[in-house]
């Protein structure tokens, strides 16, 4: 198969479906041939080729037989490895996971993906235990960029960045709890979807609470919307669940914050920005330049992020070795205090509360969604940045998940060197229809980015 089949959206893939012009089995070959040409990138920790196929034969009955489960049945799709998914491992890029145990539960994220027909291809590669915002781990090695593949994918969820804009199956669901699903998406340059804090259930809760979320990544705002729809099903396990609630308004007030007032940005990323938020406001929507003056929040960050995965890691327990990284993320938790962890819960109802205060003044918020071109592979931080810890790099993206609400990332062009670049919309909570619309709307007036030349 050509990579044009393996670059259909999934809406493409069901209508083609449904008319007869092609057949699941057809897309699943054609995702698995990219994931075997690709296979430098080290997209995947597991991929499940005789199940996948399985799965597409009995789609492909399906849609013969007139009982589809939905416009996403058959559509190949991957989930990250950070989800429970029965019957394949779910290691966590961890050599601390023991690869024997029996694997018999779903997450609410795996289980959606059965229910609506969706072809299972595998498990998506991760930072260990989701900590950073690069991906390579221990077991798994470096999960290059595919543009180049010489630079980083972002992370923690890069390997579903990469499949999904290498054609690896056409969706993704991944996890961001501080951009990880955001980051990759705008160094790969699909698009990426962290809903509200609630909207789609997780199983089993996540010890770093509030910041955690599951979301969606594709090739376009269409798929994103429809997969957050599907995963977004009540289940019983995550007691934080909530139903979506509103329908899409017609913003009439967006603000504009190039920097978040403090942050520096690549000239050229903050050129294609600027380029994409003066197309926005060419509409008619009233778009101004304002900040949301709250208090850089990262020290509070820090102390959430690492006493939260320095006690996933002593849940664990074992003595294989760690990302030395992630070790030395485990000491510093180590030294925060109860005292620290419940300041550092203060700021970030604080920052909720900002926030909320900001958007009764803006409906929506449009930032970069990362301040730099992806950097040199297997590396934590851009090699001789200065540096040291990667939150720094990611400004934009962890603070709207201390306060909870959707942002999405939309491709907007490539820079110069051929690397992409995204724009972040931030609504908020529960506006989750809102900041699809207008995702949908920047995604009509910016470039295709096409296929990456690198690896095509």
């Amino acid at each position: 198969m050509t990579p044009d089949l393996c670059q259909w959206t999934a809406e493409q893939l069901g209508a083609a479906y449904a008319a007869g012009e092609l057949s699941p089995v057809e897309a699943t070959k054609a995702a698995l041939a990219a994931i075997d040409a690709h296979d430098n990138l080290r997209a995947f920790a597991h991929v499940d080729y005789e199940g996948a196929l399985n799965q597409a034969a009995v789609s492909e009955r399906r849609w013969a037989d007139g009982r589809a489960l939905g416009p996403f049945d058959g559509v190949p799709a991957s989930i990250k490895d950070l989800f429970l998914t029965r019957d394949i491992p779910t290691l966590r890029g961890s050599r601390r996971t023991d690869p024997t145990q029996p694997w018999q539960t779903d997450s609410p994220a795996a289980a959606a993906l059965r229910a609506n027909g969706l072809v299972l291809l595998g498990k998506t590669t991760t930072s260990e235990l989701g900590w950073k915002g690069v991906t390579d781990n221990l077991i798994d090695g470096i999960t290059r960029n595919p543009w180049d593949p010489t630079l980083t994918a972002g992370g923690s969820s890069g390997g579903s960045g990469v499949a999904v804009r290498t054609g690896m199956g056409a969706v993704s669901v991944a996890t961001d709890a501080a951009g990880s699903v955001r980051i990759p998406a705008a160094f790969c340059g699909v698009v990426g979807f962290k809903p509200t804090h609630g909207r789609i259930p997780m199983y089993p809760p996540s010890v770093l609470g509030t910041l955690a979320h599951a979301g969606p990544m594709a090739r376009s705002v269409a798929d994103v919307a429809a997969l957050t729809d599907l995963l977004a099903a009540r289940d019983h396990r995550d007691p934080s669940w909530t139903p979506t609630i509103g329908e899409p308004i017609d913003p009439v007030r967006i603000a504009y914050s190039p920097a978040l007032g403090r942050v520096d940005v690549h000239p050229e990323v903050a050129a294609l920005v600027a380029e994409t938020v003066a197309a926005l406001a060419g509409t008619g929507l009233h778009v101004e330049e304002a900040d949301p003056d709250f208090p850089d929040p990262a020290s509070a960050f820090d102390v959430l992020w690492s006493v939260g995965v320095a006690h996933i890691v002593r849940r664990y327990g074992g003595t294989a070795p760690l990302d030395p990284g992630l070790q030395r993320l485990i000491e510093r938790g180590a030294q925060h205090s109860t005292a620290d962890y419940l300041d550092a819960q203060s700021e970030l109802a604080a920052l909720g509360v900002a926030m909320g205060e900001f958007h009764t003044k803006f409906d929506l918020l449009l930032t970069p969604t990362v301040p730099i071109e992806p950097f040199a592979a297997g590396h934590d931080v851009p090699p001789d940045s200065g540096l040291t810890d990667w939150p720094q790099w990611t400004p934009f993206t962890y603070p709207f998940n201390m306060s909870r609400q959707p942002a999405l990332s939309v491709p907007i062009g490539l820079t110069s060197r051929g690397l992409p670049v995204g724009i972040q919309i931030v609504g908020p909570r529960h506006s989750d229809a809102t900041v699809l619309a207008v995702g949908a709307l920047i995604e009509k007036l910016r470039p295709a980015l096409g296929y990456p030349q690198e690896n095509s």
